[in-house]
């Protein structure tokens, strides 16, 4: 298993400026991790710094609150794509969800997809503001709207991923969809548990350590 190719080497902080990005640029090149994650002002730059490059650009959409319009969501998609983005992570409407507006969440995500035209979709669900019932709810309507992937959360809601989380959202999609894991996986202990539990994909800033943890385990 190349654990580097299960990594998004993420970077989503306001404050980030052009030096951070060339610095998470250069790592993904270096490590061979799956892509660079980072917010759609800097995919444009991303994606021409890494046009020779086996990296490819995630961007994240309606992000952190998941609060946009419909129509904003699938508009920032349609511009990350243009730009050079090949994968979106979007967050859902987490209101809709606990309001039980069930065809409002799905048709939401359905027009991300929609806009995505091929390139994969990650549904981010923010777990931590989820119940158990509503964890699989946000599963199930992912999958009915043709996402590829459910994602635990943005990491500004406060927790993270979790095993049990990933489990159940496993559980729940099965083999339909991936679960990507992110929010406080900072170490090469944490990646193995989410990997254990199901995920395929990891979102993490701490993607550097989480290799060296695993190249200094293989040295003894």
């Amino acid at each position: 298993m190349n654990e580097a190719k299960l990594i998004d080497h993420t970077l989503l902080k306001p404050e980030t400026t052009r030096e951070q990005i060339d610095k998470l640029i250069e790592e993904a090149k270096k490590y061979q991790f799956k892509s660079v994650c980072i917010n759609p002002a800097h995919v444009q730059y991303a994606a021409k710094k890494l046009k020779d490059s086996d990296v490819v650009v995630c961007t994240v959409i309606g992000f952190p609150l998941g609060a946009s319009t419909t129509s904003v969501k699938a508009y920032e998609t349609k511009d990350a794509i243009n730009h050079g983005a090949s994968e979106i992570d979007m967050v859902i409407n987490v209101g809709a969800l606990k309001d039980e507006r069930y065809d409002e969440v799905q048709k939401d995500i359905e027009a991300v997809v929609a806009a995505a035209n091929g390139k994969t979709v990650k549904v981010i669900i923010e777990t931590i503001l989820l119940s158990d019932d509503e964890k699989v709810k946000a599963c199930e309507l992912s999958e009915a709207a043709g996402a590829k992937f459910v994602k635990t959360s943005t990491g500004f809601a406060g927790g993270g991923a979790t095993p049990e989380d990933v489990k159940l959202m496993k559980d729940t999609v099965g083999n339909c969809l991936e679960v990507k894991a992110s929010g406080g996986v900072r170490n090469l202990d944490d990646f193995n548990q989410m990997i254990h539990a199901g995920a395929t994909r990891i979102g993490a800033s701490a993607g550097v350590q989480i290799l060296q943890g695993l190249e200094s385990k293989s040295d003894y």
